[in-house]
């Protein structure tokens, strides 16, 4: 059996699964029919946005804005592709901009000596530079779909955000943390500063939602602040 092009959330919200379950891109769309897509996956994922726009109806014509959650080659990978197809350019937190327009991901923490040395043998990956025309800031609303707020949650890049949209009680999480096989915390060496990952985490219990959902691994439906707020208490950062 194919698998499902999108996954809805809520009326208007979809999560498109990208690699499977494993990385995820999200499409909302206002009552007139604008469509905002938010993170595009690798490189090779660009297509695949736009297959899973097709498949509840919408075209390259109806996207007004393009969003990141970060910089980094999981998300921002396809977001050349995406631009070049919709006319359309990018919003990414400020501190996260320069990266994506220059298609660097921002440094990854390196806390071993082997980590210091595999960091200067491997820099960070690289990946199409994203025209980047708008630069977000915490609590900014942006008019998509009755008001989607920026959450800033830094440490996983410096510019990393999650997305709220009130409306219709879904958060986006982006990688503060994963719902791989269960809740968990991204890999700690794919982090810029992975103890201010665990530490702004805790902004996502701050909100009330109905639905999680995560750009790595499925969404939770039940109880959702419930799950993450038992998470947070059992890995407390350190």
């Amino acid at each position: 059996m194919a698998r499902q092009a999108t996954v809805e959330l809520a009326p208007g919200v979809w999560r498109v699964p990208l690699v499977r379950d494993f990385v995820n891109g999200f499409i909302l769309r206002d009552a007139d029919g604008q469509v905002t897509l938010i993170d595009m996956g690798l490189k090779s994922s660009g297509p695949k946005v736009m297959a899973a726009l097709s498949s509840i109806g919408s075209g390259p014509s109806d996207v007004t804005r393009l969003l990141l959650t970060h910089a980094h080659v999981d998300h921002a990978g396809g977001a050349a592709h995406v631009a070049k197809v919709t006319g359309q350019e990018f919003g990414v937190h400020t501190d996260d901009a320069e990266y994506a327009r220059t298609g660097q991901s921002p440094p990854q923490q390196a806390t071993t000596r082997l980590g210091k040395l595999m960091q200067r043998l491997s820099p960070p990956a690289t990946f199409d530079p994203v025209p980047v025309s708008e630069e977000l800031t915490d609590g900014q609303v942006l008019p998509v779909a009755g008001g989607l707020r920026v959450i800033h949650t830094p440490g996983h890049s410096p510019g990393h955000a999650a997305y709220f949209h009130e409306s219709s009680g879904v958060l986006i999480t982006g990688d503060s943390i994963f719902n791989v096989l269960g809740l968990r915390w991204p890999v700690k060496s794919f982090c810029t500063d992975f103890r201010m990952t665990q530490q702004t985490a805790h902004r996502l219990t701050e909100l009330q939602y109905d639905v999680a959902a995560f750009t790595h691994g499925p969404e939770i439906r039940d109880a959702p602040r419930e799950h993450i707020r038992k998470f947070l208490a059992k890995n407390p950062a350190r």
